[in-house]
């Protein structure tokens, strides 16, 4: 039996900053960015958005395109790395929102949770709901990967942000991508990037030595979180390097195939937390597949090895340059974007085999497979993702900046037909931090 996406829909923030502005206010040769990562557009999130709007929206969108009656969704699970709440899921938001368009109560017997694992966390929800489905071939269940990469202005990951949810419908006999049950795994703990509680005493705060309560807290240490990551850059590329290389060859190992595996691949789909990403680490398997002993450097630059970067990594590229990371969505949007490309191709994909290379910081990577189905094209024509790119709405340096501290009050776009935030609760002492959300027609 087949197992896996029937279908796919997605959401992502409507504003995006030039690569070119951003680089030109940080004094960055914008050659260095667009021609050496692959990087064009920066998406970011406008006041009203977070990524539970993003994940509502995509899931909406989902039902509303396969006609999904919500009785018959068994599950959803939600990959992220940028939760609001410290308990409460992503999940149970998406179905609460849905609820207020679908009717109350439409989603009581919906299994529900978010699964947590730096940029690999919705692989991992995918890859539990594609069991569930095995053992449950009747029920239909969906996998949303939505995600807020956001980096300390001037850092050297803020030309990488963006934002934004992928949602997918698994199902057996799956019209898509049926997946395989193998999967290679590589994992070590590690402190390559991470998002640490932070703690500051009262005194650094309130110049006093006393421990006076201070907006309830009655601990003399305050806790606090921000969103921006603690990171290595180097360091992290090293761990995604080796995770990556020895999941591949687990899965070489676990699913009995020898010879370059990757050549059985029509294209290779990996963790894009800048666009050339992919291209510029997938060289180490190229290298030790063909046996090459070569500089890394001149093996990148080698004609065989950009032919197969051309045909194997470009296609899912396209969009990640328009968007920029997305964390756990990274490698679904760039499997979207490779599907997209091959249905503007006309490319006949039936039957043909993806390789998924994920990877999440802390660290881990699983390498696997999927096979195209032949209905793929009924499916993906509808999600326009390209049209959707193309329609993103620029947005000025200073606008930018406003939105990133937080500064900015009033959205920059009329929200239609969407899932916003409305307010955050600061009064009801039961309530306190609650966030409401309601639909705009």
């Amino acid at each position: 039996m087949k197992v896996g996406i029937d279908s796919i829909s997605f959401d992502l923030p409507k504003l995006h900053l030039p690569i070119k502005v951003l680089a030109e206010n940080r004094n960055i040769e914008p050659e260095k960015l667009i021609k050496g990562l692959g990087l064009n557009k920066m998406s970011f999130p406008d006041t009203n958005q977070d990524v539970v709007t993003f994940a509502a929206n995509s899931v909406y969108k989902l039902i509303q395109q396969e006609q999904l009656n919500p009785k018959d969704i068994a599950r959803i699970y939600v990959g992220t790395e940028s939760a609001v709440d410290s308990s409460k899921p992503i999940a149970t938001y998406i179905t609460a929102l849905l609820e207020q368009k679908l009717g109350k109560g439409s989603f009581n017997y919906c299994d529900t949770l978010d699964m947590t694992f730096a940029c690999i966390g919705a692989v991992d929800a995918l890859q539990t709901t594609l069991d569930f489905i095995r053992l449950n071939p009747t029920k239909k269940a969906i996998v949303v990967a939505t995600d807020n990469a956001k980096y300390d202005l001037n850092s050297t990951g803020e030309y990488t942000q963006g934002a934004g949810a992928i949602a997918m419908l698994i199902t057996a006999n799956p019209r898509v991508l049926a997946f395989s049950n193998e999967v290679g795994v590589s994992a070590q703990g590690v402190f390559d990037f991470f998002k640490p509680r932070r703690y500051i005493s009262k005194n650094e705060i309130l110049s006093t030595t006393e421990n006076p309560e201070w907006f309830g807290i009655l601990e003399n240490e305050i806790a606090f979180y921000k969103e921006q990551p603690v990171f290595d850059g180097q360091y992290s590329n090293q761990c995604y390097i080796n995770r990556t290389v020895e999941a591949y060859n687990h899965y070489k190992e676990v699913s009995n195939q020898n010879g370059k595996l990757y050549q059985n691949w029509e294209n290779v789909l990996m963790h894009l937390p800048y666009c050339f990403q992919a291209r510029r680490t997938f060289v180490e398997i190229f290298a030790q597949e063909n046996q090459l002993t070569d500089d890394i450097k001149s093996i990148a630059k080698s004609e065989d090895y950009l032919n197969f970067v051309n045909q194997s990594i470009f296609p899912s590229e396209i969009a990640s340059g328009q968007v920029g990371n997305m964390y756990t969505g990274s490698i679904f949007l760039g499997m979207l974007s490779t599907l997209c490309y091959h249905l503007q191709e006309n490319t006949n994909l039936s039957n043909k085999k993806f390789g998924f290379i994920a990877y999440g910081s802390g660290s881990k990577s699983k390498v696997f497979e999927a096979e195209v189905q032949e209905a793929w094209k009924s499916v993906i024509e509808k999600t326009n993702l390209f049209e959707t790119l193309d329609n993103s709405t620029e947005i000025d340096f200073g606008t930018y900046i406003a939105l990133h501290k937080k500064e900015r009050k009033e959205a920059v776009l009329k929200p239609t037909n969407e899932y916003v935030l409305d307010y955050i609760e600061k009064e009801n002492p039961l309530l306190l931090g609650a966030r409401y959300y309601k639909f705009i027609n």
